[in-house]
């Protein structure tokens, strides 16, 4: 009789999981027992010291370099660091969830299953308080992505990306007012994403019957054993090819990349903003370190193979991106194409053959992150008795009615241009450099084409903002309350810091550039 064998868990390596995945289920049973009244501030205070706590334990763990739970837990540099940017960011990101001053009530629905458009939706809509239920969706979506930066084989990874999207497809159909809108981005994100789930898992199969026949290992989908395959297995490569593609889809879908970036304007336009605001930060850092761990360990022996592919992907979304971003009249949905643009910058680090270049993708996914909250904190706060109004129109004139916030915005913007002292040109900077060291300058030449190309919706912003008398219109900027005042303090701070001294930061990305195998 064999005997079964349990593999061994280093409990301290995976403390940051396991905290936000007990918070979530712990968020479940305060949605149970806690009275009404009081759940919104367990809610967010619980869900607070989780990320913190968990934020203790990536640091405690700083000097980690194992694998565990079974070959499918790495715990190393890039783990650590993504894990602790998505813990920060999705601490900003708990800021503008919790915060109901901005909106009476908060941001959310007051009741998940009332009909769109009726009676009751605008009766919930004029005050009730949001449901508490966004606080163990939120948690349980960051516990997916802490797996998901740290996979270390295929099947995890898939686990963790429907541990994660599953959430956020709810979180985006709770928008408190513009409920069809809302209801409709939800669907179409759903429906595309189980579509890339399909082509992920797909293209595991693939892979799996790649890896068998290789000298001296059994069939599997860690990624010791696909990095092995690559070299040495007998079966056909076109089984590796089909795989790779299938994977890269899914990944791709994630990453907002193009072709398969249709589903991000319509999510972010109709999903409320602060989850809008988390899912362009933090989704965007575990959709990287995934793509950086798949095509550096899984395949790093076929770099040959997947780097034009990747690289024309890279171009097609830069351009994408820019070209697009230039036609929009929703503020909300200019910020989707910015985010689809800064993907394919991204992706020319995560192509960039050196140490430098993971280095300089997990800087750019920091500072973007710090960046991106920012500027959908301050969309929170341009609103009228409709709620926020994200139409460019309404925006003419608003650095004089309210010229501290669009001063602050101004700032924002120019960090996504790239402008010096931000840090969005330090980001362009640690992604290009190495890439260009690397012989892939033609992605360089159009990074930088394609960022002269994206400045201009951002200063016609500006120019509308500063240079327009204000209108009838021209909606007013709500005095933030001190959640939402905490998190756009942070980010532009942090947007400055970066700009002006970002050696710290690189030198960390640099230090944590190494994936275990």
């Amino acid at each position: 009789m064999t005997e079964l064998k349990l593999p061994s868990l280093d409990y301290a390596a995976l403390a940051p999981i396991m905290i936000m995945l007990g918070t979530a289920l712990l968020g479940v049973l305060v949605e149970a027992f806690v009275p009404r009244r009081s759940r919104h501030v367990v809610q967010l205070t619980v869900a607070l010291l989780a990320v913190l706590a968990a934020l203790t334990m990536v640091v405690f763990n700083a000097d980690d370099r194992l694998i565990t739970a079974g070959q499918s837990i790495a715990v190393d540099g890039p783990t650590l660091f993504l894990q602790g940017a998505i813990l920060v960011l999705a601490a900003m990101a708990l800021l503008l969830i919790g915060d109901r001053s901005v909106e009476r009530g908060g941001a959310f629905v007051a009741q998940a299953a009332v009909t769109a458009e009726s009676a009751d939706d605008r009766k919930q809509a004029e005050g009730r308080n949001g449901l508490t239920e966004v606080y163990p969706l939120v948690t349980f979506a960051i516990g997916g992505m802490l797996i998901f930066v740290a996979a270390n084989d295929l099947l995890t990874m898939f686990i963790a990306l429907e541990v994660f999207s599953l959430p956020l497809y709810l979180l985006c159909a709770l928008a408190r007012r513009r409920r069809l809108l809302s209801q409709e981005a939800a669907m179409k994100y759903f429906l595309l994403g189980a579509y890339a789930s399909a082509f992920f898992l797909f293209g595991v199969a693939l892979i799996y019957g790649f890896t068998a026949g290789v000298p001296g290992r059994s069939a599997g989908v860690d990624f010791a054993t696909v990095n092995a395959a690559v070299t040495d297995s007998p079966a056909s490569p076109v089984l590796l090819f089909a795989g790779m593609a299938l994977l890269a889809i899914g990944l791709l879908f994630k990453a907002a990349a193009a072709p398969f970036h249709v589903w991000t304007p319509d999510v972010y336009q109709g999903a409320p903003t602060p989850v809008t605001g988390f899912m362009a930060a933090c989704t965007k850092v575990a959709a990287f370190g995934a793509l950086l761990r798949v095509f550096h360990v899984a395949f790093e022996g076929g770099g040959w193979d997947f780097t034009p592919v990747l690289g024309a992907v890279a171009v097609l979304t830069m351009l994408v991106g820019a070209v697009l971003a230039v036609t929009q009249t929703d503020i909300k949905r200019l910020l989707a194409y910015s985010s689809i643009a800064n993907a394919g910058y991204l992706l020319v680090g995560v192509l960039a053959p050196s140490k430098d270049g993971l280095a300089g993708t997990m800087f750019y996914l920091v500072a973007y992150g710090f960046s991106v909250l920012a500027a959908f904190a301050v969309v929170t706060l341009v609103r009228d008795a409709d709620g926020e109004a994200t139409h460019l129109s309404r925006w003419a004139g608003l650095g004089r009615r309210s010229p501290f916030y669009a001063a602050l915005f101004t700032f924002i913007l120019l960090a996504f241009a790239g402008i010096p002292l931000t840090s969005g040109f330090m980001s362009k900077f640690a992604v290009f450099g190495p890439a260009l060291d690397g012989g892939q300058a033609w992605l360089v030449i159009a990074g930088v084409l394609t960022s002269m190309v994206l400045a201009f919706p951002y200063l016609r912003v500006v120019v509308m903002m500063w240079l327009s008398e204000p209108g009838e219109s021209t909606p007013t900027v709500t005095v933030p309350g001190g959640l939402t005042s905490a998190a756009l303090m942070i980010g532009v701070v942090a947007t400055l810091a970066l700009g002006v001294v970002p050696g710290p930061l690189l030198d960390l990305a640099t230090g944590a550039a190494e994936f275990v195998r």
